[in-house]
């Protein structure tokens, strides 16, 4: 299940990706938007920013903004930075591989191999979805309109 964490973090990345180009948002503009909680959202951005994918600014003019083209932005990074693995076990996970403390045999384990086509399956949709993607599917939902803010 996606976490709280991974969740506001899209969403919040899916808002600066509306406004890419502009100038940064402020904190309180995103949380309201999205209805995320405040604080939480200050440590979710600080994460993203220490990742490399935002920039922030401060002073008057000050907030958040992407440091990427919301093209160059996928969901499985997102992911990845809030939440650590996207694999559903610790034994199938690309970058987080951990092996399962009760596992006798991985080559002949039912469920590492199910879990890995699973995983597969998943990565693929994720590594190639887009912030962009996105917000294209969002303005499709709305009916070809886009939703732009001031």
């Amino acid at each position: 299940m996606l976490s709280k964490k991974a969740k506001y973090a899209i969403k919040a990345i899916i808002i600066l990706g509306k406004n890419y180009g502009k100038p940064p948002m402020k904190i309180s503009t995103i949380a309201e938007r999205d209805r995320i909680p405040r604080k939480f959202l200050e440590q979710i951005l600080l994460l993203m920013r220490n990742s490399g994918l935002l920039y922030s600014k401060k002073g008057a003019g000050g907030g958040y903004g992407l440091n990427k083209d919301p093209k160059e932005i996928f969901m499985a990074q997102i992911m990845r930075i809030t939440d650590g693995p996207i694999a559903m076990v610790p034994c199938v996970s690309l970058n987080f591989y951990s092996r399962c403390v009760e596992c006798k045999d991985e080559k002949t384990c039912g469920i590492r191999d199910v879990f890995t086509d699973v995983r597969d399956a998943t990565l693929k949709i994720l590594a190639e979805t887009s912030v962009f993607d996105v917000i294209q599917r969002e303005n499709d939902l709305r009916g070809g309109k886009a939703e732009f803010w001031d």
